[in-house]
């Protein structure tokens, strides 16, 4: 099969090559991959900078939609020719590829397979940190930043739809209508604003994603409100400083975080049974829809890396494999 390969840190080191094509094993389908999703941790693995865990495919791509095309032993939830989607540790820029068949769902009713590709990756994160580790509820506040990335559009529309009030941030005056489009009772350019100020004044953020890290970290304690639950997914600016950690008693906030490619395929499981039952059925009924920003041929992998290091995109980036209509 074709599949990318990365030969260097950089993004021209993304090459197209024939190598052997992946037999599913117990508990695993192959899907014949129709679109690939592009998130930040492939750019951050391409530099060498957030390698696999262990006994995870050492080639880039997380997500991916396409067709069943085999079943390993013991595997009776799906059957060849379903259009799906699923979240892959690894090795998504590929005419083929391997994953959980507990971490595969359907292709939403009336999505194209490049809308499905940009769907995993981005849901079972948003789900699992603002939902099940930020407890997110009906009414509350949330802040996210980086709004206008594929997380951050993922986020605003998601809670948004469930009756949240949102609040994002951005690096640019000009992404602020897009993120407000998409359901943002506020989006904040950081460049002139501050969104410390913005929030108190909005009464705190109840719950905050943050991917960004740095001098967010303090400052997300002043602009949360009591009893806040601040969820860290990345360190865009860095992971490590002074912090003053008595607002943390003070408000009785709750610091977590964590990586989705690292967390047990149990746990991936279950947000997947939980996407199937709460998120798919407002996907197939046009309330929620993927941002898409750009797709390119699977060939041009390093175009779409260039594209995403820019920061000039709103929503998400996918490759295009193979034509499926």
């Amino acid at each position: 099969m074709r599949a990318i390969i990365s030969t260097s840190p950089d993004a021209a080191g993304l090459v197209l090559d024939d190598i052997a094509a992946p037999s599913p094993g117990p508990g695993e389908i192959l899907i014949k991959v129709a679109a690939a999703g592009v998130n930040r941790p492939d750019v951050l693995q391409r530099r060498g900078l957030y390698p696999p865990p262990a006994g995870a495919s050492d080639r880039l791509g997380l997500e991916v939609a396409g067709r069943v095309d085999a079943l390993g032993p013991g595997v009776s939830s799906w059957r060849p020719g379903q259009a799906v989607c699923a979240l892959v540790n690894g090795g998504g820029y590929a005419e083929c590829v391997v994953a959980r068949a507990d971490q595969v769902l359907p292709v939403p009713a009336n999505f194209s397979y490049l809308q499905a590709a940009a769907l995993p990756e981005s849901f079972f994160t948003v789900w699992h940190n603002v939902f099940q580790r930020g407890g997110l509820g009906r009414g509350e506040l949330l802040l996210v930043h980086g709004g206008a990335s594929g997380i951050g559009t993922t986020a605003v529309q998601l809670a948004s739809a469930c009756g949240v009030r949102v609040f994002a941030t951005t690096r640019s005056a000009a992404k602020c209508p897009a993120i407000e489009a998409l359901g943002a009772e506020r989006a904040i350019d950081v460049m002139s604003e501050d969104y410390v100020e913005i929030l108190r004044g909005a009464g705190g953020a109840d719950v905050i994603l943050d991917m960004v890290g740095g001098d967010y970290i303090a400052r997300n304690f002043r602009a949360a409100a009591a009893d806040a639950r601040i969820v860290n997914i990345a360190y865009l600016a860095g992971s490590k400083m002074t912090l003053d950690l008595l607002p943390v008693m003070l408000k009785r906030l709750t610091l977590t975080g964590s990586t989705l490619r690292s967390q047990t395929d149990e746990v991936k499981a279950a947000i997947a049974q939980q996407l199937h039952a709460q998120v798919w059925p407002m996907l197939s009924r046009g309330e929620l829809a993927p941002v898409i920003a750009a797709h390119f041929p699977l060939a041009e992998a390093a175009r779409a890396h260039q594209f995403m290091e820019s920061d000039e995109h709103i929503g998400k980036i996918v490759l295009a494999v193979e034509d499926m209509a």
